[in-house]
């Protein structure tokens, strides 16, 4: 998932811990073979290439039932189909293999974002000319599923990058250099553009995209962290509070001049 895994399991040592963390990760890994864009082979890009997936595993099927219900629920603020907007502005591979300063495009028009996408049991479609991009939602929801393999054992954390769920017990979780929330259940989520962005043309770009625009959003926070009942719930809310939407949820933003800002509900 472009990303370092890492699970904390509070149980008793021996073969069930063992096979527990094994079976985690190999759901991350299974997951990802599905909603990666960077693999040919996955369902998702099978979808992206051919317009519609007759087949749609399970799990493709909720990712993208769960990105078009945050659509709805923000605004278009979340925009599962801003995939043709990130490859424009310059994240058309894996991170790690981006140019930090690639040429500047040819002049275009903004990449298209809205676009339709209609599911039907395991039929996914697309409008021509959508693609969908799951990164974010896709990697909360396989930490969500995750942390519930760990739980049968114990308390748990299972942390992809920033992208977190706890089940029981009391986790401090940093969030900035001088704070430290407790998560006790739910998850936390991060969007910023202080850690994913390369130059193109000579001009900083990143991944968060203004659906808005069809281009990495401007006049924006750092970053926003967010507090919610799931890591795929706080994504939704880090990106919609990214772009600029009130949310009730708890959260900390983390102005351009570093100024950390406590919301709903922190104090």
């Amino acid at each position: 998932m472009g990303t370092d895994v890492e699970l904390l399991l509070d149980a008793e040592p021996g073969e069930r811990a063992d096979r527990a963390l094994d079976r985690a990760e190999e759901e991350f890994e299974r997951l990802e073979q599905l909603m990666s864009r960077f693999r040919d082979d996955s369902e998702l890009s099978r979808l992206n290439r051919d317009g519609v997936l007759e087949d749609a595993g399970r799990d493709l099927v909720r990712v993208v039932e769960l990105a078009l219900a945050a659509r709805e629920a923000t605004g278009g603020r979340f925009d599962p189909t801003v995939h043709d907007a990130v490859v424009a502005a310059g994240y058309d591979r894996t991170f790690d293999a981006v140019a930090p300063d690639a040429p500047a495009a040819e002049a275009s028009p903004a990449a298209r974002c809205g676009g339709g996408v209609r599911v039907d049991g395991t039929r996914i479609s697309l409008d021509p000319g959508s693609h969908l991009d799951l990164g974010g939602i896709g990697k909360g929801y396989a930490v969500d599923r995750v942390a519930e393999i760990l739980a049968v054992l114990g308390p748990c954390l299972v942390n992809a990058g920033g992208d977190l769920a706890v089940r029981g017990g009391s986790w401090p979780v940093g969030v900035t250099d001088d704070l430290t929330l407790e998560l006790t259940h739910g998850g936390i989520a991060t969007s910023g553009r202080d850690r994913r962005r390369w130059l193109q043309g000579g001009e900083e770009r990143h991944h968060l995209i203004d659906p808005s625009t069809g281009r990495p959003a401007t006049a924006t926070p750092l970053r926003v962290t967010v507090v919610a009942g799931s890591a795929a719930a706080a994504e939704v809310a880090a990106k919609a509070a990214f772009l600029g939407a009130e949310i009730d949820l708890p959260h900390v933003v983390v102005t351009d001049d570093g100024h950390t800002i406590l919301a709903g509900g922190l104090a």
